[in-house]
């Protein structure tokens, strides 16, 4: 049940990069004298903060000034910040999905500065605004800082986590050795065994064929016939009488 649910969720971590894109377009879909007076208004609303804060003094005249001043920077930091953003919410997702590295940059690069080209291309059909490749450079240094960012974050937030795992793994690593340790030493004193019965049948076989086929000779010995009163030895088994030719005449 958890692995479908974020089956179902993981693609949703995408979302805030949908997001991103759907303002940014918005953003240069604006003609050029909208999008300048958004500029100016939020560069004067800074000079405006920062005199409150510091206590210049700056009248509205003064203010309008140093709003003008401003402006060019303001516009390409928030062309920055926008990439910054887009790219930090590209590249969390493809993190999540195990995208680590070089693949990591190298894929959330593509897509970061291949919408900036084409969001240069787009306000080639706004009024009042058109492509710049300066623009495309700024968005780019900002696409790479936000995935720097995220990589270190996740990376340091992470890092427990990974920690656990590596001496997860180490101990598995251990455990099996020692598995495979003790099954091969069962497997070396089956195989001993095997080898003495094997050298103990063999011992038996070559003693029961030496013991059928050994025979005892017959001995002959000189033994002293009980009923003899002369004392000689006669053989226990007497040798036969040779018949001699009978020189009876008939």
């Amino acid at each position: 049940m958890k692995k479908l649910i974020l089956f179902f969720l993981k693609p949703l971590s995408f979302l805030p990069a949908l997001i991103m894109m759907y303002a940014i377009f918005s953003f240069s879909a604006q003609t050029g004298e909208v999008s300048g007076n958004l500029s100016y208004t939020v560069s004067y609303k800074i000079v405006e903060i920062g005199n409150d804060i510091l206590e210049a003094g700056f009248d509205d005249e003064q203010i309008g000034y140093y709003a003008g001043r401003i402006e060019y920077p303001v516009r390409k930091l928030a062309h920055m910040t926008e990439y910054f953003l887009l790219a930090v919410a590209v590249s969390f997702p493809f993190y999540v999905y195990g995208l680590r590295g070089f693949w990591l940059m190298l894929v959330a690069g593509l897509i970061c500065v291949g919408f900036a080209a084409g969001d240069e291309y787009h306000q080639s059909f706004v009024a009042g605004r058109g492509p710049s490749k300066k623009d495309v450079l700024i968005d780019s240094i900002g696409a790479f800082g936000g995935i720097i960012t995220v990589r270190i974050i996740c990376w340091t937030f992470l890092a427990p986590f990974r920690v656990a795992k590596r001496i997860e793994e180490r101990a598995r690593r251990k455990e099996m050795a020692r598995r495979r340790a003790e099954e091969r030493e069962r497997a070396r004193e089956k195989e001993w065994a095997r080898r003495k019965a094997v050298e103990r049948r063999r011992q038996e076989e070559r003693r029961y064929s030496s013991s059928t086929t050994r025979r005892k000779e017959p001995t002959y010995q000189m033994t002293r016939h009980p009923s003899s009163r002369s004392g000689k030895e006669y053989s226990r088994y007497p040798t036969k009488k040779r018949r001699t030719p009978s020189t009876k005449k008939y």
